[in-house]
């Protein structure tokens, strides 16, 4: 469950962001600024104040690269600032997956019974599902956070339509690379990035999980590369400086943050045991009542057509 509400929210965030990049793209051509709600919104009230930040960063920095420089320091700045909050959702996300391998045997025994089972059964197996993650105090959602995506979107946004619609950034250059094209070099080194953060991310994973993790890990350096070839290279920059704050928040989580969880959860777990819920006697005991709920339930509708045949006859 928790995967797939990853996949698809990611997948929503990357139709948003070609939503902005299809409707910026149309006016490309003569750097003519956006209008209408959507798009003139996102101009008006994020674009230019990110415009007039990345020109005084620039200014301030001075130079050739100065506003290249400013793309990157402003990016760095934000992603700092969210760094905290990201890594406080991984530490989230780090105690559920280890509690959760605690109660695995538990889910997979249910999952195998929902197999073929009957509305009715289902709504009993779901039932004990709820208990399981209640009574082992562990969310249903798997501690799932998007707020730090959700607070990059308006910053993406209002970057690329800063470069798109600025004559005077899309003049400049960064490293002799105009910030106003899309730069092949930029692209494939801010992907390099992310793929060194997804290759982290499997250290101390078991095999079965790592299976799991295969399409978001492909998902995030493929959005990455995918946006970059055809964005403006200060765009690339972003990803760049992001991917190194990513690569850092990685190595702070597969080395400090996974083992302290692990050891916390280790302890916690001595201390207050998995309680178990289901079991294959739970099943057991569920399929051997069965056959008298059927014949209950059959001698009751025997009795209300038998009464209903009574009534018809007084009638």
């Amino acid at each position: 469950m928790k995967r797939k509400q990853k996949i698809i929210i990611l997948a929503s965030l990357f139709a948003v962001l070609m939503l902005v990049l299809s409707g910026c793209a149309n006016q490309y051509q003569n750097l003519k600024a956006p209008t209408g709600f959507f798009y003139g919104s996102i101009y008006k009230y994020l674009a230019i104040p990110m415009q007039k930040l990345i020109l005084w960063v620039g200014d301030a920095i001075g130079g050739a690269n100065g506003y290249g420089w400013g793309v990157i320091v402003i990016t760095l700045v934000v992603r700092l600032i969210l760094l905290p909050i990201m890594l406080n959702q991984v530490k989230k996300s780090t105690r559920q997956t280890e509690k959760m391998n605690a109660v695995r045997p538990q889910i997979d025994l249910i999952q195998k019974h929902r197999a073929g089972a009957s509305t009715e059964e289902s709504a009993r197996i779901s039932q004990l599902t709820m208990q399981v993650y209640q009574k082992n105090n562990l969310s249903m959602t798997g501690g799932l956070g998007c707020l730090p995506m959700l607070i990059q979107l308006p910053i993406f946004a209002a970057l690329y339509q800063a470069v798109q619609f600025s004559p005077v950034l899309a003049k400049q250059t960064f490293l002799g690379v105009p910030l106003g094209k899309p730069s092949l070099i930029f692209a494939i080194i801010a992907t390099l990035f992310y793929v060194a953060q997804s290759g982290l991310s499997l250290i101390g994973i078991p095999e079965a999980q790592r299976r799991q993790m295969m399409m978001m890990l492909v998902l995030s350096p493929g959005m990455t590369f995918f946006i970059s070839i055809f964005a403006p290279s200060a765009l690339a920059l972003y990803f760049l400086a992001g991917g190194i704050i990513m690569l850092v928040q990685q190595v702070l989580t597969t080395f400090v943050i996974q083992p302290q969880i692990k050891k916390a959860v280790d302890a916690e777990l001595k201390e207050h045991p998995i309680v178990t819920v289901v079991d294959e006697h739970t099943f057991a005991a569920q399929e051997a009542t069965k056959p008298a709920v059927k014949a209950e339930s059959q001698q009751l509708h025997q009795d209300l057509r038998a009464r209903n045949a009574g009534k018809q006859k007084r009638n």
